[in-house]
């Protein structure tokens, strides 16, 4: 492996601003503070923030800072919860171009709508806007799609969703440049569609549509989504989990990369729009829930749309601190969220470095709470009632059969209820459970005095697993001030938020908690992929160093050695943890 020839920085930042234009190469601390902190955790210093507005700017920009020795992370939306696309403190042996890749619009449908073809910063909420006057949806709604997720992030991270029957984001059908061993750049067009030759031709053809159907390949021998996983999930008798970020069957080239590739585009299949009815569940009693995952799953034709969990303390807190982010989707949707996101960073940042952290947090939590409360009555009811909630999406050629299971089973019960939400209650019980997840992140900002932080773990439970209901240590539970529970309940995955009490060590805490759930023999992350909370596991890591062997992109992610060609591994944040090999 050839070590990078030195450019200095003011040759570099030069060619950059050649590339996109000075307005969009940031240095700033002010101006880069959005791109280089993460949207729940992470942050660092960075050479620049460059936006390219074209595929081929975006080439060019790789060419110059890879020519340059330089680190690169590719960022789009900033939407990830583990850190994971943005740099993680300062313990780099190379400067860092962070390249956001988010004024590179673009949704292309092909194949009669059956399938699309996604550019860099194309949002779940723009593609699901495309799909819809055709009848169709991607593989996720709402959920990410609240924040303003990018497409190519969700296929990086393998996330999972709500949605049962459509499992992890993946694809095999992708466009992208990796660096070989000797350090050359290449662009690897495996997206199934005939665009030229030289990256020039076939990035150019690309942003402008310039083909034709008879281009697109049909019969690839490649997935553009991951058709097992319905069968997967209900196979409820399996020691093992449905899904999980480190599972070696969901790596491939792109899907999963987690930014170890520059990624230009990805090809994804589309699924019909059903209409479907929303059920809602209340129980003390978590065997109830555990009877009516297994039952919707194994007896009905098909796997329900979606099945999530709520713990009541999630579903107050949620309440009372995702408020502003329920209200702003329910009455502007999805595509004013990004805009509001970026808004209140920059005045956070105002405010910041007035000495007034959490200003703004403090302002729009005492705002919200004079509002009158925006659940839907029922709901309110259930919370009051029960511990244990469970909101249930069916496609309506299966509400009969789901309607007379539900009637059977809570019969004779003094532990549970349930009930068939109207349009309005179902929409919004299912943004109460989206809007949940943002929720410790403001109750952290609002009570900076006796919160130290938040530990926030996204775990798979074996589908076989009926004692899914956590029960800490007490040595665990006295630094908690709260636990909020939550999550994807058919595939067995949970969030699990912990607010930690003022004082407590939470990266100790949280590598407590990876010791119960090694016990538990959960997997985890599930979702949101290692990012630079957790460890990658030896087959992750192998993966990583087999797409990226200069580790030329977003070195240290999953823990990983964070030099040059995999070397010098004792930086402080980075390393092979102990017990993982550097060959594996």
């Amino acid at each position: 492996m050839s070590a990078a020839p030195h450019i200095s920085r003011e040759a570099l930042l030069a060619q950059l601003r050649d590339a996109v234009g000075p307005a969009h190469v940031l240095t700033d601390d002010q101006a880069t503070r959005r791109f280089r902190k993460g949207h729940r955790t992470g942050e660092g210093p960075v050479l620049a923030v460059v936006r390219p507005g074209t595929l081929l700017e975006q080439w060019k920009v790789l060419q110059a800072a890879v020519a340059a020795g330089r680190i690169v992370i590719m960022q789009a939306a900033n939407t990830g919860l583990t850190g994971g696309s943005t740099p993680d403190g300062a313990n780099y042996d190379r400067e860092i171009v962070l390249v956001n890749t988010l004024r590179i619009t673009g949704v292309q449908v092909i194949a009669g709508g059956d399938q699309v073809v996604c550019l860099p910063g194309a949002t779940l909420d723009k593609l699901e806007q495309t799909l819809a006057p055709l009848g169709r949806e991607p593989h996720s709604v709402i959920g990410s799609s609240c924040i303003g997720a990018s497409v190519l992030g969700g296929i990086c991270n393998n996330s999972g969703g709500a949605l049962v029957r459509r499992g992890p984001a993946y694809t095999e059908l992708a466009l992208y440049a990796r660096v070989k061993d000797d350090g050359t750049l290449e662009l690897v067009n495996h997206l199934g569609i005939a665009l030229g030759n030289t990256p020039e031709e076939i990035l150019t053809r690309l942003q402008n549509g310039d083909y034709a159907e008879a281009d697109v390949e049909r019969d690839t021998g490649r997935a553009a989504s991951d058709a097992r996983y319905a069968q997967d999930v209900r196979a409820v008798d399996a020691d093992t989990p449905a899904r999980f970020n480190a599972d070696p069957s969901r790596l491939f080239e792109a899907s999963g990369s987690a930014g170890k590739v520059c990624l230009f585009a990805v090809r994804l299949d589309t699924f019909p729009k059903e209409p479907s009815t929303v059920f809602y569940i209340g129980s003390n009693a978590p065997d109830d829930l555990t009877a009516v995952r297994r039952h919707l799953l194994t007896a009905l034709p098909r796997p329900p749309i979606a099945g999530e969990y709520i713990h009541r303390t999630a579903f107050d807190i949620g309440e009372k601190y995702g408020k502003d982010t329920f209200l702003l989707i329910d009455r502007f949707g999805t595509a004013r969220v990004p805009a509001a996101f970026a808004l209140k960073s920059r005045f956070d940042g105002f405010f910041e470095r007035l000495g007034m952290r959490g200003f703004v947090d403090h302002a729009i939590q005492a705002l919200t709470r004079l509002l009158p409360s925006h659940l839907p009555r029922r709901v309110r009811q259930w919370r009051d009632l029960y511990e244990h909630h469970l909101l249930v999406r069916v496609s309506n050629d299966q509400v009969e059969a789901t309607r007379a299971f539900l009637t059977e089973h809570f019969a004779n019960s003094t532990q549970g209820a349930w009930f068939e939400c109207d349009a309005e209650e179902g929409r919004k019980a299912f943004l109460h459970r989206f809007a949940i997840a943002g929720a410790a992140i403001r109750y952290r900002e609002v009570h900076r005095s006796e919160v130290e932080d938040i530990v926030a773990l996204d775990i798979a439970l074996r589908r076989n697993d009926r004692e899914w209901v956590e029960q800490l240590p007490q040595d665990v539970e006295r630094d908690v001030v709260h636990k909020l529970y939550y999550g994807h309940f058919f595939c067995h995955v949970f969030h699990q938020d912990y607010i930690v009490k003022k004082g407590v060590d939470p990266l100790a805490m949280e590598h407590r908690m990876w010791e119960l759930l090694d016990a538990r023999r959960a997997e985890y992350p599930a979702e949101h992929n290692v990012g630079h909370l957790y460890v990658a596991k030896p087959a992750l890591a192998g993966f990583y160093q087999s797409l990226d062997p200069t580790n030329t992109f977003n070195p240290g992610i999953g823990h990983t050695p964070r030099g040059r060609n995999w070397q010098e591994c004792n930086h402080a944040s980075g390393g092979w943890p102990k017990g993982y090999s550097e060959n594996a």
